[in-house]
């Protein structure tokens, strides 16, 4: 089972080591200690704690999808020819690159700084391990 020190569950949660810390000290995220005596952190207990943790903004569509993967944003760049767009949103921590028409950006009025969901539904998703050493 994988345990984390304190700078490495920070670094996954997007946090300072200090807000673990006190996490850890205010008995939200259980902790241990190492043969070295440093403080870690379950790998499962740290993945639940993220799930808990986990705010998405609210989607404003209020349209119901068989998607469960919605990610709400704002678009940072879009560059266009004549048939295709890229477009790029920022959505919290997440960049998300779509391809779709020009004539689709044109229609849903998508400019940088336009609010804007990303709804992902895939059936291929590739899940890789960090590499050893």
């Amino acid at each position: 089972m994988p345990h984390y020190r304190i700078s490495e569950a920070a670094g996954l949660l997007g946090v300072s080591d200090d807000t673990v810390r006190r996490w850890i000290e205010g008995g939200q995220l259980p902790s241990d200690r190492d043969s070295a005596g440093r403080r870690t952190v379950d790998g499962a207990a740290l993945a639940e704690f993220a799930r808990a943790q986990a705010r998405s903004t609210p989607d404003p569509s209020g349209i119901g999808r068989s998607a469960r993967n919605r990610f709400v944003g704002l678009v940072t760049e879009v560059v266009s020819d004549r048939v295709m767009s890229q477009v790029e949103m920022q959505c919290g921590p997440h960049r998300i690159v779509s391809l779709m028409s020009t004539e689709a950006v044109r229609e849903l009025g998508l400019v940088p700084g336009a609010l804007a969901v990303a709804v992902v539904k895939s059936t291929n998703v590739v899940v890789e391990i960090p590499g050893e050493g």
